[in-house]
């Protein structure tokens, strides 16, 4: 997919993405970067593809960034986010991308403690950083979203609720945020062909994907989402924070069935 963001339409700008050495979030920091933006790619123990992405982008003229760093543990975020001050000077825009909790041989509480605790630890060390004008965006899936009111796969679920949780604890900061003159959106999709949980949904419940995919009539891909991403951290905040990706009446028909 093309870039849905203009040539030079972030130069100045500075961006970091949360798990973006492959998947949407390198695709987002992707378009950032081929817009001219200074990026920081964030991976967790995937070193050499993250460098190999940064590599690559380094070719846009930008600066990029290259930041380990396990998101649930809170010097390991300080540390990425002090190199970040000292390289850039400081962040306009944060993309929550990273997200998890279906991964083998994690604790009970996992999808918890990355998808609400953490995502509120990456902003809160990103805080001193961010600027006026600048924008924090939450990445999150409509069987998320909408987990109050549509159920969800069982082998999904406590991704689904974790993530929600971690929604609202995001949400319940805007007011404060807007005080600092930092604007937050929540974008939210269906699910998406090719990410990793797309994945492990398959391997736990064959066909689901397949399923979802028939009723909705198609799903996005990789890049065609974090295109939608990409735009978020650009386009004017739309209504109750929230930029839904694609038409969300057929998934909010099965809360009604």
């Amino acid at each position: 997919m093309s870039n849905p963001l203009a040539p030079n339409q972030l130069t100045g700008k500075r961006a970091l993405v949360t798990g973006s050495s492959r998947g949407i979030g390198a695709d987002t920091v992707t378009y950032f970067a081929e817009a001219g933006a200074d990026v920081v790619i964030n991976y967790r123990n995937k070193a050499a593809r993250a460098q190999k992405l940064a590599d690559g982008l380094a070719a846009h003229g930008g600066r990029v960034l290259v930041e380990g760093a396990d998101l649930t543990e809170q010097d390991s975020v300080d540390a990425m986010f002090a190199s970040v001050q000292e390289a850039f000077g400081g962040l306009d825009v944060l993309v929550l991308n990273a997200s998890g909790g279906m991964e083998s041989g994690m604790g009970e509480d996992y999808a918890l403690v990355l998808n609400r605790d953490s995502q509120l630890r990456v902003l809160d060390a990103a805080l001193p950083l961010l600027a006026p004008g600048s924008r924090v965006v939450f990445v999150t899936s409509h069987q998320a979203h909408f987990i109050r009111t549509v159920e969800t796969m069982p082998e999904y679920l406590p991704v689904a609720l974790s993530k929600r949780a971690g929604e609202d604890a995001l949400r319940a900061r805007i007011p404060e945020l807007a005080e600092r003159g930092i604007e937050f959106v929540v974008v939210s999709g269906d699910m998406i062909e090719g990410t990793i949980t797309a994945t492990l949904l398959e391997r736990a419940n064959p066909g689901a994907i397949g399923e979802r995919k028939e009723a909705a009539g198609r799903l996005y891909n990789v890049s065609e989402f974090a295109a939608e991403v990409a735009l978020a951290a650009v386009e004017p905040v739309p209504a109750e924070n929230t930029r839904y990706v694609g038409d969300v009446t057929d998934f909010l028909a099965q809360g009604q069935a």
